[in-house]
């Protein structure tokens, strides 16, 4: 296990630094509706950011989901399984030079990824508040009381997923989510965001079909010292066949998600 803090070069020239991290005076005058949206459409606007993200905004709408979790500047935001870093950018540029992104990563997620994360964090300007952390899930090795919040978007099922032949040990979920919270700040947010299963469904569907029930999330959420105060319709597709697997070709992209925010009692 170990930190990959990210080295670039030269920042950016003054014209494009607005651009990407934000104008100062949205920055500074987060006093209206219309100025928090602005500085978050500023952050998916980068025009750094990948084709292939931009692809994938209209079916995961970011700016919509980071209003709902009322990620501001100056704070520190994890998030967990990170993957190629997709959510990582945007909150790099919405909490700004004042604030942090943890992007954690398990070697499986590395590896599912081919290092893209790494790719991101070499270009000069693109993500320069961001820290790349390397962990084994049950091992996170998280400070206490530091987050404000986390983000575990498309990765809650994981928690279910074993394959030790890949280097995917069995999760001990109880404890991870005690390391999540106890990294959090009290209050502060846990959005979790992922495909549904059917109502009932065991929790290794999380492994089958890489889906779970809300309710399993919520139960076990709740068990652990969170407390849901929002949901979200904003990624819902009645229309989604939850007996496919979300890589199915007539579902991926499309499938119905739930979008839960808890904070920390």
């Amino acid at each position: 296990m170990f930190n990959m803090n990210k080295l670039t070069g030269a920042a950016l020239g003054a014209s494009l630094f607005m651009g990407v991290w934000g104008a100062p005076a949205i920055a500074n005058d987060m006093s209206s509706a219309e100025s928090y949206q602005a500085l978050i459409q500023a952050a998916v606007d980068n025009p750094l950011r990948d084709d292939k993200d931009r692809e994938r905004d209209a079916g995961r709408k970011p700016a919509k989901i980071i209003e709902f979790m009322g990620i501001k500047p100056g704070m520190t935001v994890m998030e967990m399984l990170a993957g190629s870093g997709y959510y990582a950018e945007i909150l790099s540029h919405v909490v700004g030079e004042t604030g942090k992104v943890i992007a954690l990563n398990n070697k499986s997620y590395m590896a599912f990824t081919k290092d893209a994360i790494v790719t991101r964090l070499e270009q000069p300007g693109r993500m320069e508040n961001v820290d790349l952390k390397i962990a084994e899930i049950n091992e996170m090795d998280l400070k206490k009381d530091n987050l404000d919040a986390v983000f575990l978007v498309l990765s809650y099922h994981d928690f279910y997923f074993v394959d030790e032949e890949s280097g995917w040990p069995k999760v001990d979920v109880k404890r991870t989510l005690g390391q999540i919270h106890g990294a959090l700040k009290q209050g502060g947010t846990l959005a979790v965001i992922d495909h549904a299963a059917a109502a009932g469904s065991p929790r290794e569907t999380g492994s089958t079909l890489h889906r779970i029930d809300p309710a399993i999330v919520r139960t076990e959420l709740e068990a652990a010292g969170f407390e849901l105060v929002a949901t979200s319709d904003v990624l819902a597709n009645p229309q989604d066949d939850l007996s496919k697997p979300m890589y199915d070709k007539s579902v991926r992209g499309k499938t119905h998600r739930f979008v839960y925010r808890f904070v920390k009692k």
